[in-house]
């Protein structure tokens, strides 16, 4: 049986930039957010410190924001590092995937 999770694992760094370009969120609700889409087994242990690496790439920005339901939460913005960064994700993501489709049709 083919293994989902390697090939998702390739592409999880852009798909957490992406999902960050829409709206500032904090970690929890990018796990919930990639739960929805399909990655079902994620978990916070795996993004907390793809996180960190994009932080320290200067691709994401963290601020600390008061929480309604308890200790405050950091959340997350694109910076503009991880706007170009996140265009190249998405350019190439769908030249690999033309060209796996096109294979696939044959």
């Amino acid at each position: 049986m083919y293994d989902k999770s390697q090939m998702m694992r390739g592409t999880l760094e852009g798909c957490i930039l992406k999902i960050i370009s829409v709206e500032t969120t904090y970690g929890y609700e990018i796990v919930m957010k990639l739960q929805d889409f399909g990655f079902e087994d994620m978990k916070e242990g795996t993004i907390y410190p793809l996180l960190v690496r994009l932080e320290k790439k200067k691709m994401i920005s963290s601020e600390f924001r008061p929480s309604p339901l308890g200790p405050s939460r950091k959340y997350y913005s694109l910076t503009e590092a991880g706007g170009e960064q996140l265009r190249e994700f998405e350019s190439c993501w769908r030249s690999v995937s033309d060209t796996v489709e096109s294979i696939l049709m044959m």
